[in-house]
């Protein structure tokens, strides 16, 4: 599985920015993926993960009410939509996903810058 993530930026605090990540490869033996952001200073973290066979979604409090992430199986694509962005959001955002049968995230995107300014 390969990921290719983009759609990272500049943004005002209060602003919105949508961030995707295509796969490609064997993304039929792909059962989970998500969304991990790492800020300067700070343990990565899992912000949100979808399953992709039921589109089943997971959000962490820090965002939830705030980021969604959806899929779009036809373009084997994952997006995080941002809204009400905050400058705690600032971070490198990286998409992820699991092998068929779950557990560890063993594939990853490379990362995509997300600043937002105050």
């Amino acid at each position: 599985v390969q990921l290719q993530a983009s759609g990272g930026g500049l943004v005002q605090a209060g602003g919105s920015l949508r961030v995707s990540c295509a796969a490609s490869g064997r993304t039929f033996s792909t059962y989970d993926m998500g969304w991990f952001r790492q800020a300067p200073g700070k343990e990565r973290e899992l912000v949100a993960a979808i399953r992709w066979s039921s589109g089943r979604t997971y959000h962490a409090d820090s965002v939830k009410g705030r980021f969604t992430i959806s899929r779009d199986n036809a373009k084997n694509t994952v997006y995080l939509q941002m809204n009400s962005l905050k400058p705690e959001d600032t971070a490198v955002y990286y998409c992820a996903a699991t092998g068929i049968n779950g557990g560890s995230y063993d594939y990853w995107g490379q990362g995509t810058q997300v600043t937002v300014s105050s």
